[in-house]
């Protein structure tokens, strides 16, 4: 396989959502190893037998649900191939970690990708000479945080489809569109949306997930009113995304809430006084929408999730304006948080027109990893496809974002 397709391959992978966790496999191109961190959680290293150019290949898994084991996440293409192998073929050595916990897992995973880095010397027998950290979704975050934090750690970052500008919009985000959806589809799902019965967590598959697509396809004309107030993206050339974009958030409302409010002390969900737009009578749906009051304690958490905009080392971000479940306005806030900071210079931000969450191509992806190596070693990778004009994607982030007339 041609050096440019395998590095395309593994870039891709970084962007691909809903592959299977699987226990790690040593490939007969490189050295495997696996342990388990101070803080508890696993971690996996794979060092090149022959050649290693010396750098490091970070990977930080996105959100795994807590009922799930803990395990390396991602590690599999949907072809079966498998990324430690991609990634040490090209030279590279290759680390991850499955986190402490899964469910909620931002701070941890920032910590124990920490710890991981800290321990790779011991295994490799020398430091290298780079690390690029690379994460998607909440790898995203957890890759954005320690750019910020550990610049001293990691040389740079690409971070994809994350909730880098504001976290608690995030949270707001997801628990509109919940409430939202049991005013215009009462009955549907249990109360509370702030306290999930564990009746729906358990039967999500067989009962509740097929009971919301069929709600949805009964009543269009609500499912259009509820995608207009709470903003979530659809594709208008395919009808069937606003089911999926139903299905896809109300997941994380049922698998992420309890152990969200667990994790950081109590409800972190408010709307007292938000007041929705774009119903067919927007004062009986704020009449009648269910109201919460975010705890104290929960939102002085919360602070610990965001993001600084201080950037001492480059940073790529990439994001789909059509992302259902992070909104693309999370890299428009993220830029004008860098902004503020005064360190534009070190962040590239890459709008990809198209639905989906995380839904990028391979070119896309790959471009984007090129332009991260290109900001950390004034060299672009050789041999892809695509590349990116860093004056090209400044100038289409600020016509996607509305920053242009």
């Amino acid at each position: 396989m041609a050096t440019w397709l395998r590095l395309a391959l593994l870039v891709a992978l970084l962007a691909t959502s809903g592959m299977a966790a699987a226990p790690a496999q040593a490939e007969p191109g490189a050295r495997c190893q696996e342990g388990v961190q101070p803080s508890g959680a696993l971690w996996l290293i794979c060092i090149p037998r022959l050649l290693w150019n010396g750098d490091l290949v970070v990977f930080a898994h996105g959100y795994t649900a807590y009922n799930e084991p803990l395990g390396f996440q991602n590690l599999y293409l949907p072809d079966g191939t498998y990324l430690p192998d991609l990634v040490t073929g090209l030279g590279f050595a290759f680390a991850t970690t499955s986190y402490r916990t899964n469910g909620l897992a931002v701070l941890q995973g920032v910590d124990d990708i920490r710890e991981l880095i800290a321990l790779f010397p011991g295994v490799a027998g020398r430091a290298p000479d780079r690390t690029y950290l690379t994460g998607a979704s909440e790898g995203g975050i957890v890759t954005t945080l320690l750019v910020e934090q550990s610049p001293d750690l990691v040389s740079g970052g690409l971070s994809l489809c994350g909730p880098n500008g504001d976290f608690k919009r995030q949270i707001d985000y997801w628990g509109d569109f919940r409430v939202l959806f049991d005013y215009f589809f009462p009955g549907v799902l249990p109360p509370s949306p702030i306290s999930i019965p564990q009746e729906v967590i358990d039967h999500w598959e067989d009962i509740y997930a097929p009971a919301i697509q069929d709600a949805v396809n009964a009543n269009p004309q609500a499912a259009a009113e509820l995608m207009a107030t709470s903003n979530a993206a659809t594709d208008p050339a395919d009808p069937a995304t606003v089911v999926s974009t139903t299905l896809n958030l109300l997941w994380y409302n049922v698998f992420a809430t309890n152990d969200g409010v667990q994790k950081l002390g109590g409800n972190p969900y408010g709307n007292r006084l938000r007041w929705y737009r774009g119903s067919s009578n927007d004062l009986r749906l704020n009449r009648l929408v269910q109201r919460f009051s975010a705890d104290p304690a929960a939102l002085a958490e919360l602070e610990h999730y965001q993001t600084s905009g201080t950037l001492t080392i480059p940073l790529v971000v990439m994001h789909t304006t059509g992302d259902e479940i992070v909104r693309f306005q999370q890299m428009v806030l993220y830029y004008r948080k860098v902004a503020a900071a005064g360190h534009l210079d070190n962040l590239d931000v890459i709008p990809i027109r198209r639905y989906g969450h995380c839904n990028f191509t391979t070119a896309e992806v790959l471009a984007g990893f090129s332009l991260l190596v290109l900001r950390v070693t004034g060299s672009r990778l050789e041999g892809i496809p695509q590349q990116f004009d860093p004056v090209q994607v400044q100038h289409a982030f600020e016509q996607a974002a509305g920053l242009t007339p």
